[in-house]
């Protein structure tokens, strides 16, 4: 699962830093992040305080930043990374993966997973925890699985599924030798099946009505199943809290509490400094140098399963010309970009070269660089063969029209404005005006949705190792999660195969053949990922930098 992110982000220390980027017009290539001396993969180090359940106390509270977003349904195509954390404290968490991407099964609701292939054809079978049921005591049995499928496999349009991938290769879910055994076939084989049913939905959540609407500002409990409840949930603050669940069958949650309170980025970091927070993301060099050396906290910084991208919107007027898309990458310098959100936080990563996969992953290239090199002077041929021509003011013009595009940030942070005056900077000498708009953090998902914007930058995590498999998330052209709205059928047909590749390693060079013709859409530029640095409190366990793996809810707590 991919989640996009829910809040905008802090992209550099100081407002005066972006004058580093401001002479970013040389057109030497910026294919290098942090200098020479950049290593050749970002970090795949883990560091969470990894703790056994019997070394933990009974009882305790966690509090962190953080609420109940617009879309509570991690399966729709609007629901943020906020949505699938809160999710998974009061739902099912039935597979997990471990920091470098190992399966891990949870025996509380699968208790046995069988894999087979006959004929070049896969069928799973899942059998289900005899205990497992749902807080409104529905027995969590092979109807979940199949309702969860078939809410997500794109033969009902009306489903506002974030993907079908994987789901549209299924054939049949079916009862197996009880109602308890859940038989799934697959047209062909599918090596990351599991990415499929980690969670899994109430059969009456996964009606259109309420699979579209009835998680948007809302929490269903009965609909959930875990070591955790809903307690409190403050409609009017956001806030939220988790209490044990006493319809639990498994290990119990060592937490008396988990606690979500709805605080921006820059209050969440004075929270923790006031004792108020367990755990705050220390994003940038300033909330770092803020929550370092704390009495009584800890730094816990480590590789990052995060990526942040320029998305173009190419319905919008001036950007659905495909040339000066092409312009606009050429005359970014995102190894400047880099720098200035780095600064200060002593880390180095080579420049991302894909949406789905990383650096320090097996069978990763850089694709991005494959196709497009940091130039200036490459971006004012581009556009002068597309007949823009430069004004009076150096800002071109093609048929009466300025090339004017607007960049959107969200809120008011000096950091995101800094960034937004580097792309100004860059882009001025190209010929091209850009204008900075504000919006409201609130929003996000319809300024996403709605497309409401000319470029926009935004960030999404992978929840699991398989990113070849969302290829067509981010480039096919019909799919809601596409929000550049770039790609063509022959390019969707191209890249749907990918996904009937059997063995992962062949999967992913097909992948990276077929990324490479979908960047030269022009329309989709990766930027930075950086480090996952976190200030927690000394003591709390099996919380930070974890990469894939999400602690089960039951092991999180403070140690004895």
């Amino acid at each position: 699962m991919r989640a996009r992110l829910a809040l905008p982000i802090a992209l550099v220390a100081a407002v005066s830093v972006a004058a580093t980027a401001c002479d970013a017009s040389s057109g030497k290539d910026g294919s290098d992040a942090a200098g020479k001396d950049a290593p050749k993969a970002a970090s795949a180090a883990a560091d969470y305080n990894p703790v056994p359940y019997d070394r933990l106390k009974d009882g305790g509270t966690y509090t962190t930043a953080g609420t109940f977003d617009d879309q509570g349904n991690p399966f729709n195509v609007n629901a943020t990374l906020t949505a699938s954390r809160v999710w998974a404290w009061y739902n099912a968490d039935a597979i997990t993966y471990s920091p470098t991407g190992e399966v891990q099964y949870n025996p509380d609701y699968y208790s046995d997973v069988k894999v087979s292939v006959e004929g070049g054809r896969q069928t799973v079978t899942l059998t289900i925890n005899d205990k497992a049921a749902f807080n409104d005591g529905t027995p969590i049995d092979w109807t979940a699985i199949e309702a969860t499928w078939k809410a997500n496999n794109g033969s009902d349009k009306a489903f506002d599924t974030s993907s079908t991938d994987g789901y549209d290769q299924i054939t049949s879910v079916h009862k197996g030798a009880n109602a308890k055994q859940a038989v799934i076939e697959f047209k062909g084989v599918n090596a990351s099946w599991t990415t499929l049913f980690t969670t899994f939905l109430h059969p009456e959540a996964a009606t259109v009505a309420n699979f579209n609407k009835a998680y948007v500002k809302k929490a269903h409990p009965e609909w959930g199943a875990g070591p955790y409840t809903v307690g409190e949930w403050d409609t009017h603050s956001g806030g939220i809290t988790f209490v044990r669940n006493p319809k639990w069958w498994g290990k119990k949650g060592k937490l008396d509490k988990r606690v979500y309170v709805n605080l921006e980025s820059t209050a969440a970091v004075n929270a923790f400094k006031n004792g108020q927070l367990d755990y705050t993301s220390a994003v940038d060099a300033e909330s770092l140098k803020q929550v370092k050396g704390l009495k009584g906290t800890e730094i816990r910084s480590g590789g990052s399963p995060f990526e942040y991208s320029l998305y173009f919107n190419t319905k919008s007027a001036n950007l659905s010309d495909t040339a000066v898309r092409k312009a606009i990458q050429e005359g970014i310098d995102r190894s400047q970009i880099a720098k200035i959100q780095f600064q200060g936080l002593d880390y180095k990563e080579p420049l991302p070269g894909s949406a789905v996969l990383y650096s320090f992953q097996k069978g990763y290239r850089d694709n991005v660089s494959a196709v497009l090199k940091y130039s200036p002077d490459e971006a004012r041929k581009t556009l002068d063969a597309a007949g823009w021509k430069p004004g009076s003011d150096g800002i071109r013009v093609k048929d009466g029209k300025k090339l004017e595009v607007g960049y959107t940030i969200l809120g008011d942070q000096p950091l995101d404005k800094a960034v937004a005056g580097a792309f100004t900077a860059m882009l001025k000498p190209v010929g091209v005006k850009v204008v900075t708009r504000k919006a409201d953090e609130a929003d996000f998902s319809k300024i996403l949705s709605e497309r409401r914007f000319d470029l926009f930058l935004s960030g999404n995590r992978s929840m699991d190792p398989f990113g070849a498999r969302y290829l067509c998330d981010f480039y096919c052209s019909d799919r809601d999660s596409n929000i550049t709205g770039a790609g063509t059928p022959a390019l969707d047909k191209e890249i749907r195969a990918t996904t009937a590749t059997a063995d992962l390693d062949e999967q992913v060079k097909a992948v990276n053949e077929v990324e490479q013709k979908a960047l030269r859409q022009y329309a989709f530029l990766p930027l930075f990922s950086g480090p996952s640095t976190y200030s927690v409190k000394k003591g709390l366990a099996n919380v930070g930098a974890t990469i894939f793996h999400s602690p089960l809810p039951e092991t999180i707590g403070w140690e004895k």
